[in-house]
């Protein structure tokens, strides 16, 4: 918001004293000054970032989420992103490690690396090997981070179909600590939809993806993202999407119906959808997303799985709840003061479309 109106809402907003990009987190202090200086401020122009910056809030202490890339340099007909969030910037390899490390240090047991598009870490930093290949990818700093201390997880989010590529799929097969969970949006499942939003790839490159994964690591959770009623999507570019999903079956998917973005083409476009249609498509996807993943549950009926404890059951206090390395939530008998952050074996006695209940071997 701040990014994206600037000024403008000083002055539709005349008591505010500051509109302060994310970027600027850092400088507050200098900021609050002017303020009480008098001052309305606006700072929201592009700085390159700054290892000072303000760390991401950590609502748990067994996981935690780790900027790798900030911005993004897609440009989606249907995404403000890129215009509020600037281009693409990556941190050092190095830097990126220092703060894992402080958070194994920390008790820290799972992180999740993070970036708008993070298949494209590294492309603006330097660095080519004798081979030609660029050296600073998402794959090169997965290794480089791969033995952190105290760190028993890492997952990674969210991938861009048009840069997802082999290497890195052999790379989460190679290492250990890397989950078996890959989310990669495709958005839709029609060739004509994916050009009007800029994507960059084709729905058959997609499935080449997924196959790819699952070659692979014939076990890995694949979970997604999807837009129903983009501008002009007929009914049968629909039914594209709900065959994609059909036989791909994910994990999970989020869904959206398409809602105008100010300041994105697509939003200017006059074949718009009527909420009705948005609507009846969006009830139709999700029915077969839930049944999807119910036959996908099944494959976790009376096997062992591993479990990292974050919480308490809000809703039975008698259990506690976490994730398989598939990101699947479980729930199952324990004390959570004896068992928050371990690592244990539970036996899944229960299968739901999106979270499974289980027992504790002993």
């Amino acid at each position: 918001m701040a990014q994206q109106e600037g000024a403008q809402l000083l002055r539709r907003v005349p008591e505010l004293d500051l509109v302060m990009g994310p970027q600027h987190a850092n400088r507050l202090e200098d900021l609050l000054e002017e303020v009480f200086s008098g001052n309305q401020v606006v700072a929201t122009e592009p700085v390159h970032i700054m290892e000072d910056i303000t760390k991401p809030r950590r609502d748990s202490t067994m996981t935690a989420w780790v900027n790798v890339i900030y911005g993004c340099n897609e440009r989606c007909t249907y995404c403000v992103v890129p215009g509020v969030r600037g281009v693409e910037q990556s941190r050092t390899p190095e830097a990126i490690r220092a703060e894992m490390e402080q958070l194994g240090s920390q008790g820290y047991k799972e992180v999740t690396l993070l970036g708008q598009n993070i298949d494209a870490y590294g492309r603006d930093l330097p660095g080519i090997t004798p081979e030609g290949r660029h050296q600073n990818t998402l794959t090169d700093l997965l290794y480089f981070v791969h033995d952190v201390p105290g760190i028993e997880r890492i997952r990674f989010a969210t991938s861009h179909p048009r840069y997802f590529t082999e290497r890195l799929i052999r790379a989460c097969a190679e290492l250990p600590k890397v989950c078996e969970h890959f989310h990669i949006p495709f958005q839709s499942g029609d060739n004509e939809i994916l050009k009007a939003m800029a994507r960059g790839y084709t729905h058959e490159k997609y499935r080449r993806i997924i196959d790819t994964i699952r070659r692979y690591t014939p076990d890995a959770a694949i979970s997604a993202d999807a837009i129903v009623g983009f501008p002009g999507e007929t009914e049968a570019q629909f039914e594209n999407t709900l065959k994609l999903v059909e036989d791909i079956g994910f994990d999970q998917l989020n869904t959206a119906a398409y809602s105008p973005r100010p300041g994105t083409p697509a939003a200017l476009w006059q074949n718009q959808l009527s909420e009705t249609v948005k609507s009846d498509r969006l009830q139709r996807l999700n029915h077969l997303v839930a049944t999807k993943a119910m036959e996908r549950s099944q494959r976790y009926r009376d096997r062992i799985e591993e479990i990292l404890v974050e919480d308490q059951n809000p809703k039975d206090p008698t259990q506690v709840m976490g994730r398989t390395r598939s990101n699947r939530l479980t729930f199952f008998p324990g004390n959570i003061n004896e068992l928050n952050g371990n690592l244990v074996p539970v036996r899944i006695t229960e299968v739901r479309p999106f979270s499974l209940t289980g027992e504790v071997l002993s």
